[in-house]
């Protein structure tokens, strides 16, 4: 399988009293949202002017899963990245000011050789940063609802949910580089849920679904008679939780990603169920060195 209602006027009078409360909440509730994300923008912004100085190790596991999405089958494939940031605040259009970059270093525990060819689940060598949509200048095409308080590993969070308003059609594209890998594109298609800090806008964690099921044609090159032209995305979950790691010299304390869980089922030639976990850990400053040369 290639991967991949008649009223009196008293009760009328009732009714309307009611709208008013209900509308009033909703209209409180909203304005609580908006606060809470403009202060959480702001956080993430401060994010990437600090976490563009880091290095991180990134160890990822790719398996196969069965039906219950919870057994495993086989053995997964492992990889370790040297992971960066690199924020480009000027960036505008559908150009993500944050970027997430990656070097290979084992496959499978063994160093890569030139051979090695990442496959169609890999991390990519570049990808956007998950949290750009919370920029003030990329809000627009969601919109935000507070979603009350709730807690992450027994401290209180703030809890914002937030919905895609602008879908646009889904595209599959084929690999340059491993003709057997379609890639789809799902754009406007997510809903999801911010975690913060109530006091200070750092954010916690990130969960985020497909807004509903999405069927996606195929290539003309990968379209043959004895499979169906559109396959189905049945779901693309994923959830990042956030860790405190402290630096010295100079010592500061940042809220950074330590692990991240992606589920995804894709049907059309069979059934593609996959898990991959990213798990962060190492980070340590990125420094450059000078000499001086007499």
């Amino acid at each position: 399988m290639t991967d991949a209602c008649i009223t009196t006027s008293g009760a009328l009078a009732a009714v309307m009293a009611a709208f008013l409360v209900v509308w009033n909440g909703a209209a409180v509730a909203q304005s609580g949202a908006e606060q809470s994300i403009a202060r959480i923008g702001d956080y993430v912004e401060r994010y990437y002017q600090r976490a563009q100085s880091l290095i991180a190790d990134e160890a990822v596991a790719v398996q196969p899963l069965e039906r219950d999405l919870v057994t495993l089958v086989g053995f997964p494939r492992r990889l370790v990245y040297e992971l960066r940031l690199e924020w480009n605040p000027g960036a505008v259009g559908d150009e993500s000011p944050a970027t997430i970059t990656r070097r290979l270093i084992s496959v499978n525990g063994r160093p890569p050789k030139e051979k090695d060819q990442p496959k169609c689940l890999d991390p990519k060598a570049a990808t956007p940063e998950p949290l750009a949509f919370l920029l003030p200048d990329r809000r627009y095409k969601f919109t935000f609802t507070s979603a009350g308080l709730g807690r992450v590993d027994g401290r209180p969070a703030l809890m914002v949910d937030y919905k895609s308003t602008h879908p646009e059609p889904p595209t599959a594209t084929i690999d340059e580089k491993d003709k057997d890998c379609i890639m789809f594109d799902l754009p406007g298609r997510s809903r999801g849920r911010v975690w913060a800090d109530p006091e200070t806008g750092e954010i916690v964690r990130l969960d985020e679904q497909l807004t509903g099921i999405v069927d996606v044609s195929l290539p003309r090159k990968k379209q043959r008679s004895d499979l169906p032209v559109y396959w189905t995305i049945e779901r693309a979950d994923s959830s990042m939780i956030y860790k405190r790691v402290t630096f010295t010299d100079p010592e500061e304390t940042l809220l950074l990603p330590a692990r991240v869980e992606t589920v995804t089922v894709i049907s059309g030639g069979g059934v593609q169920r996959m898990k991959i976990t990213q798990t962060l850990s190492n980070y340590r400053r990125f420094i450059t060195g000078t000499r001086v040369v007499q």
